[in-house]
């Protein structure tokens, strides 16, 4: 059986090409993807020299309790960005993604199937982003994954 991860080697290859240069580690917070998005990381080159680890912040309460949010509503940008701040404060890391969201089928919180929040902060400097994502819920799980790789690969600073 293939693993998941190997669709996304070349954008975890270059995350770590960053993240090394820049002498940073990263983290992981993540909801609808349950692991996805930490597997992708940990199968990056060296990921063992960088890569802290994630949370898997399915129910509402490890949010709440292990990562410190307050947003009203866990499927929101509020959300995420609370979710990547607090797993680097957990972790201990310099840069961490995060991801929240609907995978489908159903809505929920007030949000149509497919909606995604994700969030990443680079020692301190958070920003966020909102995708609207089609397919059934592991369509939405890869695309998501994908995304916030993108985002925070975005967000290092590039590799000489």
């Amino acid at each position: 059986m293939q693993d998941p991860a190997e669709q996304f080697n070349g954008i975890a290859a270059e995350i770590a090409r960053r993240v090394k240069a820049a002498d940073l580690t990263v983290a992981v917070a993540e909801s609808l993807t349950s692991g996805a998005l930490s597997n992708a990381l940990g199968a990056g080159h060296d990921a063992s020299d960088w890569f802290r680890g994630g949370v898997v912040a399915y129910a509402e309460a490890v949010k709440r309790e292990l990562l410190g949010v307050t947003a009203e509503s866990v499927t929101s940008a509020q959300c995420a960005r609370e979710l990547a701040a607090g797993v680097a404060r957990v972790l201990g890391a310099d840069a961490a993604v995060a991801v929240t969201g609907v995978g489908g089928p159903e809505s929920a919180d007030g949000e149509p199937a497919g909606i995604v929040f994700a969030a990443v902060t680079v020692q301190g400097a958070t920003h966020d982003a909102r995708f609207k994502f089609d397919g059934d819920p592991s369509h939405v799980v890869h695309q998501t994954v994908r995304a916030a790789l993108e985002l925070l690969r975005d967000a290092l600073p590039p590799a000489p």
